[in-house]
């Protein structure tokens, strides 16, 4: 599996600030290569984060400490100022949590699928019965048919799966499952879009409003008729999505939360 760059030049006369895109968890940047076509006007970063793709011998940090990794892997880089951010999944924890940490380097924020509540005991039995199937490849191979991985993408993102440390993934899975805010979000003021798809799992969707609490500002939108990891399943929709938030605006097609 050969390495996937973390430093996208412009193809062409930049039309807005770099754009740091953080990936899920058991997978790696390799899975923001469906976006990097539509945002060929910006320079775009997509970090490995540690335990990871290229960075898996690296241990588990915790996620206070892979937001301080991102940023300053960002500005190794060469960006020392403000970057757009959007997240998914884990990437989307970690992205709250450079928010809270590092408030000024971020000019707006795109989260999804970030679940800060607690996870009951359905989700934390399946955590550990996954454990047990870690270093099985069909598990990777239903992993990748449940969450809609593309065909084109199934062999790479099995091979990962593969390379992750279960250490990684116990680590990763304890600190997640116990959900929580990050310490000192309401330091972030910036813009906020907050997003689950429609029909992910429940936790990510209650997940919304957490956010919300910590973030006044932040605008909660659900992803119509899409999973967890929407960005495979209709790339065109979330770089539509992506692209409008960082031209000021809201997609009309995504769904406001009830209430909200």
């Amino acid at each position: 599996m050969s390495a996937f760059a973390e430093v996208h030049p412009p193809a062409t006369t930049p039309a807005g600030g770099p754009l740091v895109l953080l990936h899920g968890g058991n997978v790696a940047n390799w899975m923001w290569e469906p976006q990097l076509p539509a945002f060929a006007d910006r320079l775009v970063l997509t970090p490995d984060m540690p335990g990871f793709g290229e960075r898996t011998g690296e241990g588990w940090r915790g996620l206070d400490a892979m937001a301080d990794d991102v940023v300053a892997r960002v500005t190794d880089h060469g960006v020392d100022g403000p970057f757009d951010l959007a997240g998914l999944s884990l990437g989307a924890l970690v992205a709250l949590r450079v928010l809270a940490r590092h408030p000024d380097r971020v000019r707006s924020a795109f989260v999804t699928g970030a679940p800060v509540e607690p996870a009951g005991a359905g989700v934390r039995l399946i955590c550990r019965l996954q454990l047990a199937f870690w270093q099985a490849p069909w598990f990777w191979r239903a992993q990748a048919a449940a969450f809609g991985i593309p065909q084109d993408s199934r062999s790479r993102y099995i091979a990962h799966g593969l390379s992750v440390r279960a250490e990684t993934a116990s680590a990763m899975n304890a600190e997640v499952l116990a959900g929580g805010i990050p310490a000192n979000l309401n330091r972030y003021r910036g813009p906020l879009l907050v997003i689950a798809g429609e029909k992910d799992q429940a936790l990510v969707r209650n997940s919304l409003r957490l956010i919300a609490s910590a973030a006044p500002q932040a605008q909660l939108r659900l992803a119509p008729g899409l999973h967890h990891i929407w960005s495979a399943e209709d790339p065109d929709l979330f770089n539509e999505v992506l692209r409008s938030w960082l031209h000021g605006t809201t997609d009309p097609r995504l769904l406001r939360l009830a209430g909200a």
